[in-house]
C-alpha cells in the first residue's frame, strides 16, 4: 500500500515539474530572439505576480470546497490549454512575435501553474499521512523524482533544439494536459467542514493570514519574501548570459554556450542529491541553519556567475549550479515542510498558499523586475545596434551578478539576527 502510494506521488511529482522545466529555464532565450529582451523581467515577474493571490485562494479552495487533487486537475488542465495556446500563437508569429497575444496566453497559463506547486504538496502530505507515513522523512525521496522530470524535459528541449523557438511551450503544454487528467486517479483529500460560526475571514479561508500575529511566523513570511527575491533571476537571465559570451570569439563554441540548458541543468542535478539531505539537515540542524545556509548559498550562485566564464573558468559556473542545490531546496522545501508542521490542520493548504505567495509570489516578481532594472541599466544599454562591444557587455553582467550576490548576503545577515528559533537536535 505504501509502495503505491509512493510511486503514484512520484509520477505526479515528475510530471509536474517536468511542465515548467520545459520553459522556465530557456523561455530567456526565446524571447530574446524574437525581439523581446527587455520584456524578459516582466514574463517572469508574471509567475510571482500570480503567486501572490492564486495559490492563497486555490488553497482555500482546496481547504473549504474543492478536494485539493480534483483541483490540481482542473488548474494543470487549463494550464496547458493555454501554453499550447501560446505555443501555436509562437510558431505562427515566427520572428514577429507581439507581446501582447504572448503574454496574454502565458500569463493564464502560469496563473493556474503556479498554485500547482503549493497544492501538489499538499496532496502528497495528505496521501503520505494516510498512509501512516511521515511527510517530514517520506516526502524528501518522492519530490527529489520532480527535479530529475525538471531535469529531463531542459535536456529534452536542448537536443531538440527547442531553447530558442516556441516548441519549448507546446511541450509544457501536452505534459500539463496530460498531468490534469492523472491528477483525478490519486487519494482523496479531506474537505474540513463545520457546523461551527465562523467570522467572514474563517469562511473565506483567510485563517492562514492569523500567521502573521506569531513574530516568529510573521519574520519567517517576511524572510521568505526577501529571498525569494532570488528565485527567478537565473531562470530568467542565465540563459541569455550564457547566450551572450557567444558574441567573444574565444567562447563560441564552448560547451555552456552551444548548450546553456544543459549546463544549467547541473542546478537540477544538484537538487537531487541536496533533496535528500534536508530530513538529516533539518533534525539536527532546525529551520533556521537550514535557512542560513541557503541564504548563504544564494551569495556564491551569484558570485560565481560574476566571476566566471564558459572557457578556462567554467568550473566557476559548474560550483555556482553545485551550490544551487542547497540555495532552492534547503529554502523552498524546508520552509515548506516547516510551514506544514507549524500550522493547523484545518488551515494547512491555506498557509502552503501563503508560503507560496510570500516566495514565489510577491518576492520572484519584485526580484524579476528589480533584477531586469539592474540589467538593463548594467547590460543592454551597451547593446548597440550595429556597434556592441562584447566586451563591456560582459562587464556589465558580471557587476549585476555582483548586486545579486550583495543582496542576499544582507538577507542573510538580517535573518540571523531577526529570526528567532529554538531547535532541539533529535537523538
Amino acid at each position: 500500500m505504501n509502495k503505491s502510494i509512493k510511486l503514484r506521488l512520484i509520477v505526479m511529482n515528475i510530471i509536474q515539474w517536468a511542465v515548467w522545466g520545459s520553459y522556465v529555464t530557456s523561455m530567456g532565450s526565446y524571447l530574446a530572439g524574437v525581439g523581446l529582451a527587455s520584456k524578459i523581467g516582466i514574463f517572469y515577474a508574471m509567475q510571482g505576480i500570480v503567486s501572490i493571490f492564486m495559490p492563497t485562494l486555490m488553497g482555500i479552495v482546496a481547504d473549504k470546497y474543492i478536494p485539493a487533487q480534483k483541483l490540481l486537475g482542473y488548474c494543470h488542465g487549463i494550464a496547458g490549454a493555454a501554453m499550447a495556446g501560446a505555443a501555436l500563437y509562437g510558431m505562427s508569429a515566427g520572428a514577429d512575435v507581439a507581446f501582447a497575444p504572448l503574454f496574454g496566453l502565458y500569463a493564464i497559463s502560469v496563473a493556474f501553474y503556479m498554485p500547482t506547486i503549493a497544492l501538489s504538496n499538499s496532496v502528497a502530505y495528505n496521501a503520505l499521512e494516510k498512509g501512516g507515513l511521515d511527510p517530514v522523512k517520506a516526502f524528501p525521496p518522492i519530490r527529489v523524482w520532480g527535479t530529475v522530470g525538471f531535469i529531463c524535459t531542459m535536456w529534452f528541449v536542448d537536443l531538440m533544439g527547442f531553447q530558442a523557438n516556441a516548441f519549448q511551450y507546446i511541450t509544457s503544454g501536452i505534459l500539463g494536459l496530460v498531468l490534469g487528467l492523472y491528477c483525478f486517479t490519486l487519494p482523496e483529500c479531506p474537505i474540513v467542514k463545520s457546523n461551527e460560526k465562523k467570522s467572514l475571514a474563517d469562511a473565506m479561508g483567510l485563517s492562514a493570514f492569523k500567521l502573521f500575529k506569531e513574530k516568529r511566523m510573521a519574520v519567517f513570511f517576511i524572510f521568505s519574501m526577501l529571498l525569494g527575491v532570488a528565485l527567478q533571476i537565473t531562470n530568467g537571465f542565465a540563459n541569455p548570459f550564457l547566450g551572450d559570451f557567444g558574441n567573444l570569439s574565444e567562447y563560441a563554441d564552448t560547451f555552456g554556450v552551444k548548450h546553456s540548458n544543459m549546463l544549467i541543468s547541473l542546478s537540477q542535478i544538484s537538487e537531487t542529491l541536496c533533496i535528500l539531505l534536508i530530513p538529516f539537515c533539518l533534525k539536527k540542524w532546525g529551520i533556521k541553519r537550514v535557512m542560513l545556509m541557503a541564504m548563504l548559498a544564494w551569495v556564491f550562485r551569484f558570485g560565481l556567475f560574476a566571476t566566471g566564464n564558459p572557457g578556462g573558468g567554467v568550473w566557476m559556473f559548474v560550483l555556482s549550479m553545485i551550490v544551487y542545490g542547497i540555495a532552492f531546496d534547503f529554502f523552498n522545501i524546508s520552509g515548506s515542510l516547516f510551514v506544514n508542521e507549524a500550522t493547523d490542520k484545518a488551515i494547512r493548504s491555506s498557509a502552503q498558499g501563503l508560503f507560496m505567495m510570500m516566495t514565489n509570489g510577491i518576492g520572484a516578481a519584485l526580484g524579476s523586475l528589480a533584477a531586469q532594472k539592474v540589467i538593463n541599466v548594467l547590460v543592454n544599454v551597451h547593446k548597440i545596434e550595429g556597434a556592441t562591444d562584447w566586451t563591456v557587455v560582459m562587464h556589465g553582467w558580471s557587476s549585476a551578478w555582483y548586486v545579486f550576490a550583495a543582496y542576499s548576503l544582507v538577507i542573510a545577515v538580517f535573518f540571523a539576527i531577526l529570526f528567532k528559533y529554538k531547535h532541539t537536535p533529535e537523538k
